[in-house]
């Protein structure tokens, strides 16, 4: 058995949860682990309900299709701190809300329960647009991110 004094022992195990906490943050924020790049979607529904919960918001949205029947979607935001930093809150996101959503959708493009999108902006019906989106996830440059 290998002896280790208390400094190494300790240094060590600071290393090990950096790297840990690195490489999970950098799998978590990977825009290309789970949205597709090349399948942009423009949504326009209305707000069923918004979870505000870390790492990422969601909005839920209904959009009516061209048959008429309502898809569900769940388009994911940045943190809860970033959008309400961006002036978004309870009441500027509240069910019954009309929205257009920008954004990208997800890579299995399955719907069940509801279809996937990473959100980058929203435009509300006064035209006022926002910025809903994560910064530095490798999604896609376009202009909307004012980081970019």
């Amino acid at each position: 058995m290998i002896k280790m004094g208390k400094k190494t022992l300790a240094a060590f195990g600071t290393a090990t949860a950096v790297a840990l906490v690195a490489g999970a943050s950098y799998a978590h924020h990977a825009f290309s682990a789970e949205f597709d790049a090349d399948a942009p979607v423009l949504l326009e529904g209305t707000v069923t309900r918004v979870e505000w919960v870390n790492p990422h918001t969601w909005i839920h949205i209904d959009v009516e299709q061209e048959d008429g029947t309502t898809q569900p979607w769940m388009v994911e935001g940045g943190t809860p701190n970033t959008l309400l930093r961006a002036g978004l809150n309870r009441r500027t996101l509240s069910p019954g809300t009309d929205l257009v959503v920008r954004g990208y959708q997800s890579i299995d493009r399955l719907c069940a329960p509801a279809c996937k999108a990473n959100g980058r902006d929203v435009t509300f019906p006064n035209g006022e647009q926002m910025f809903v989106g994560s910064s530095g996830t490798g999604a896609p440059e376009d202009g909307s991110d004012p980081t970019e």
